[in-house]
C-alpha cells in the first residue's frame, strides 16, 4: 500500500464530491431488468431457503405476504449490466451475472448480520433473529451455490470464465471477513492492514460486479481488468463511506442504530486512521477500543468526537473522493454511454447517506 492511502491534502479539494447523491437512473433501470431474472433464480430453491431469501431481500415479510418493501441498492447487479455494454454486448447479457453477484451480496449480508450480532437490517429484523443462526447460515449457503449455477446456466460460451471470476471474488470477499473478524481480538490493527480488509470485504465483489458482465460478453482482457480496477476503487470508497455513516450516519436514514461501530468497537477505516495518527485524541481512542465497556450513547459520543478530532473522519472522505477519482481514470477506454452509467453509481456511492 503506497502512502497515498495516509494522505489528505491532495483530496481536499476533491471532498465535495462526497455528498448526498441523488439515485442515478441507471440503478432503476437496471433494476427492472435484473429483478425477474432474480425472482426465477430464487424460485428454484428449497422451500424454507426460498420463503427466508424472499424475505431478504425485502418481497415478503416475515410471514410471507408480499411487501413492497427496499431490497436494497442493487449497485452490484447495476454494475453487471453496464459492464457488459461495456464490452459492446446488450444489457440482457449482463443479467445472469447481475443476478449472481446480487445472490452472493446477499449471502454475504445474511452471515454478516449473524456473526456482528445485528438485529436490524433495512428497518427490519435480520434473517438468524427470526429463524435463527442454522438457518441463517443455510440460507446462506443456498444463495450462495445458487449464484455459481445461475453463471453456468446462463448460456454464455464464457461462463466458465465468469464462473472462477465469481469463485474467486467470493474468496477474496470471504478472507476479508476473516481478517475483519480477526481484528476484533488485536489491538494494533494498521490502517495498511484495513485497508488490504476493506479491499477483500467490499472491494473485491463491487471489483467482480464491474467485470463479469464484460466476461460474460467475451471482452478483452484490457476491457476487464480496466472495469475490474474501476469496481475495486469504487469499493473502497464505498466502505470509506460505510463506515463513516457507521458512526454518524442518522439511524433514521442508515436503518441502525446511532454509534453502531463503535458500540461493536470496530477496527474501521476512519477509527484506525485516527488511532494511526497518535496525539492526545488518538492515543484516548486507542486506550478506549483495548478497554472492555462500550459505554452509553454520551460516551459513545465523546468517542466519534476523539475520530473525528484526531482527523479520522475528515481522511475517510476526502479518501473515498479520492477513489472515486481513481475509478473514473480507469474507464478512460470504456465507450461513452457506459462510461457515464458508471460515473453516476460510482459518485451515487460516495455521496449516499445509507
Amino acid at each position: 500500500m503506497t502512502a497515498d492511502v495516509f494522505s489528505t491534502a491532495e483530496v481536499a479539494s476533491d471532498t465535495a464530491t462526497v455528498r448526498a447523491a441523488a439515485v442515478p437512473e441507471i440503478l432503476g433501470r437496471t433494476r427492472d431488468l435484473v429483478q425477474p431474472a432474480l425472482r426465477a433464480a430464487v424460485d428454484r430453491l428449497d422451500e424454507g431457503s426460498r420463503a427466508i431469501s424472499a424475505y431478504h431481500l425485502g418481497w415478503t415479510d416475515a410471514n410471507g405476504v408480499p411487501t413492497d418493501g427496499n431490497g436494497g441498492k442493487a449497485v452490484r447487479s447495476a454494475l453487471a449490466v453496464v459492464s457488459a455494454q461495456a464490452a459492446g454486448a446488450s444489457a440482457e447479457m449482463g443479467v445472469p451475472g447481475a443476478v449472481a453477484v446480487e445472490l452472493v451480496h446477499n449471502f454475504s449480508l445474511v452471515h454478516d448480520d449473524l456473526m456482528d450480532g445485528d438485529t436490524e437490517r433495512r428497518h427490519r429484523p435480520t434473517v438468524w433473529t427470526l429463524w435463527g443462526a442454522a438457518n441463517a447460515i443455510l440460507t446462506g449457503d443456498a444463495m450462495l451455490a445458487l449464484a455459481q449455477e445461475v453463471v453456468l446456466d446462463s448460456g454464455s460460451p464464457h461462463a466458465i470464465p465468469a464462473g472462477r471470476l465469481l469463485a474467486e471474488t467470493t474468496r477474496r470477499l470471504i478472507h476479508g471477513q476473516v481478517l475483519d473478524v480477526s481484528f476484533e481480538q488485536r489491538d494494533d490493527v494498521t490502517l495498511t492492514e484495513c485497508v488490504t480488509m476493506a479491499g477483500g470485504k467490499t472491494g473485491a465483489l463491487l471489483s467482480g460486479s464491474a467485470a463479469i458482465g464484460a466476461v460474460l460478453a467475451g471482452a478483452p482482457p484490457e476491457v476487464v481488468d480496466a472495469l475490474a480496477l474501476f469496481g475495486e476503487e469504487i469499493g473502497l470508497a464505498f466502505q470509506l463511506v460505510d463506515d463513516v455513516l457507521g458512526i454518524w450516519g442518522d439511524p433514521v436514514v442508515t436503518g441502525k442504530p446511532v454509534y453502531s461501530d463503535l458500540r461493536a468497537r470496530k477496527k474501521s477505516l476512519p477509527i484506525t486512521y485516527a488511532t494511526s495518527r497518535g496525539g492526545t485524541a488518538g492515543r484516548e481512542l486507542a486506550a478506549w477500543l483495548a478497554g472492555q465497556d462500550s459505554g452509553d450513547d454520551a460516551d459513545l459520543a465523546r468517542v466519534a468526537a476523539l475520530v473525528e478530532s484526531a482527523g479520522g473522519r475528515e481522511w475517510a472522505v476526502a479518501e473515498a473522493a479520492r477513489r472515486v477519482a481513481t475509478a473514473e481514470q480507469a474507464l478512460s477506454a470504456i465507450p461513452p454511454g457506459p462510461r457515464a452509467d458508471l460515473v453516476a453509481i460510482a459518485r451515487f456511492i460516495a455521496g449516499r447517506e445509507a
